[in-house]
């Protein structure tokens, strides 16, 4: 069954790569007026801290505009284009190096991506500010509970490399809201850490599972930024060529952690990923839903 899920984002893949390619390609001539070496450290940096659990948008913008290498005009489309063959590449590591359950990993898969296309006509009307206060709460409660498991307060996290019953349930309607909270700009990565570990799981399954996630979500947007020429194309190849070495040597490491260690990066992510999203959510003068606004 994993075997049939790689063809299908190999698929993917390749598709999303040879409309890049091409796009690139026949506008070889034309390029934007940024720098090949610091798009290329940018990709490298913030892919290698993506594979790890940190997440690269964030990151990724932080440093496009602090060293003035796009505009914000182009930033979203540059964004999915630029990260897209990383997050792929990270897929494929994790889900053939890391032991999952095929039925749970099939099922979360689906859940977010089936989440993120139907479920984005409810959740982009929300009030942006409200869901990063209410995201930020649950994971710092989540984070909590990690660490009081690892100071042996209370029982937490399990070595499952699976789920079943009701736990498998929760696991699918969990990535299904994840899924659909991507749409308003909520990162999957560390709430998909999260409730693999509510859930019981080995922390190293969340690796497989919320990178997939994202790797077949994001071939479709990408694809459609790069018809509408709606993104940097320098910035986005610089990024990917960065991005895909810092993917590979990253990999390497969290493949070779201690289960130990990676607890405690994982609840460091999840700890990070709480208050960034606080402080976003802090300056973020919306307060009204956007159906109403």
């Amino acid at each position: 069954m994993i075997k049939a899920l790689l063809g299908i984002l190999g698929v993917f893949g390749a598709w999303f790569i040879f409309i890049f390619f091409k796009d690139f390609m026949k506008n070889k001539n034309d390029l934007e007026n940024n720098s090949w070496t610091k798009l290329i450290s940018i990709g490298f940096i913030t892919d290698f801290f993506d594979t790890l659990g940190i997440g690269a948008f964030a990151p990724t913008t932080a440093l496009l505009r602090g060293f003035k290498q796009t505009n914000d005009r182009t930033l979203p489309g540059t964004l999915n284009v630029s990260h897209t063959t990383s997050v792929i590449t990270e897929a494929f590591i994790f889900m053939t190096v890391i032991e999952v359950d095929a039925v749970t990993l099939v099922s979360m898969l689906a859940a977010a991506t089936v989440g993120a296309w139907v479920g984005a006509a409810v959740i982009s009307r929300f009030s942006e500010k409200k869901i990063q206060f209410t995201m930020s709460f649950a994971l710092f409660i989540t984070g909590f509970l990690m660490l009081a498991g690892k100071m042996g307060w209370m029982p937490g996290g399990g070595e499952a490399i699976g789920l079943t019953g009701m736990k498998l349930i929760i696991g699918i309607i969990g990535n299904f809201i994840l899924g659909a909270l991507m749409t308003a700009g909520i990162g999957l990565y560390a709430p998909c850490m999260a409730l693999v570990y509510l859930l019981g799981m080995s922390a190293k399954v969340a690796f497989p599972i919320m990178m997939g996630s994202c790797a077949f979500l994001m071939p479709v947007a990408s694809t459609k930024f790069v018809k509408e020429g709606a993104y940097d194309r320098k910035a986005s190849m610089g990024i990917t060529i960065g991005g895909v070495i810092g993917v590979i040597i990253a990999a390497y490491i969290v493949k070779s952690l201690p289960m130990e260690t990676l607890k405690w990066l994982v609840m460091g992510v999840i700890f990070y990923t709480c208050v960034s999203m606080f402080m976003t959510a802090s300056k973020n003068t919306e307060t009204k839903d956007r159906k109403s606004a």
